[in-house]
Parts: structure tokens; sequence; C-alpha cells
């Protein structure tokens, strides 16, 4: 598969998925086993109307849809792939106003599941808002 094949399979993959495009997600990088995902902030997914702090759903939504997007970005190409397992630890509240990135890697592929890992964060990079580790079904092509 070339890189655009790819990159139109995720979009494709972001379009066809009603919280994908309800959160606004976006492709920022994606191939070789990882991809990236963002969502801007949007008050409608603000989970403390005090403090403006986005809810941890969309959080995990995100890294979910990111670690999904790795998989499909493995060199094996699988035809699709569904969450088994994802773990996700919040390190900090996102910083209101500002988008939530997540990456992710498909670090091992085996027959039936791969094993990924993911980072989410906002304008500071240095410090994660969450990080993810997760295994998804892997199926391929008979």
């Amino acid at each position: 598969m070339t890189l655009t094949h790819d990159l139109q399979r995720i979009t494709a993959f972001l379009t066809e998925l009603p919280h994908a495009r309800a959160l606004s997600m976006r492709v920022e990088s994606f191939g070789n086993a990882s991809a990236a995902l963002s969502m801007p902030y949007d008050t409608r997914f603000v989970g403390d109307p005090a403090t403006g702090v986005i809810h941890g759903g969309a959080v995990s939504a995100l890294m979910d849809t990111t670690c999904a997007g790795a998989v499909m970005a493995h060199p094996e190409h699988p035809l699709s792939t569904a969450t088994i397992d994802l773990r996700i630890d919040y390190m900090r509240s996102a910083t209101p106003g500002q988008r939530i990135t997540a990456r992710a890697e498909c670090h091992h592929i085996t027959r039936h599941v791969a094993f990924v890992r993911a980072v989410a964060y906002d304008a500071d990079e240095t410090r994660p808002v969450a990080t993810a580790t997760a295994t998804f079904t892997v199926e391929r092509a008979p």
C-alpha cells in the first residue's frame, strides 16, 4: 500500500466514526505503525463547567481511536481492528482552550493481537495529559 492510500484509509476511518466526527478529530500523522490524531477544544465536551476542563471520556475516545489508527498503520496492513483492552492513566487535566493530540505506536503484532502504547498532550508536550496501553484484534486477509 502507498502512503496516499494509507492516508485515505485513516481519513475514511475517521469519517465513518460518529464520535470522531463529533470530536472533530483530524489526522496529524499516519504511517509505519504509528498515528497521531488531534481534537480541538470544544465547550460541548467540558466535564467541569467551573474549570472548563475537557471530560476524560473525550480524551479516552481520542486515545482509543489513535491506537486503532496505529494498528491500521502497521506495515502488515490488517484489514480491520477492534479494541480488546485499553488502560488509560490520566496524569493531569488538559489545559482549557488547547487542542489535545494523541500519538500511538503499534510496537508488536501477532497473528491475532496488536499491542499499542500512546500518549496524549496539549500544547505542553513535556507534560502528558494521559498515557495508554492497549491491545487490539487483528483481522487479516484470507
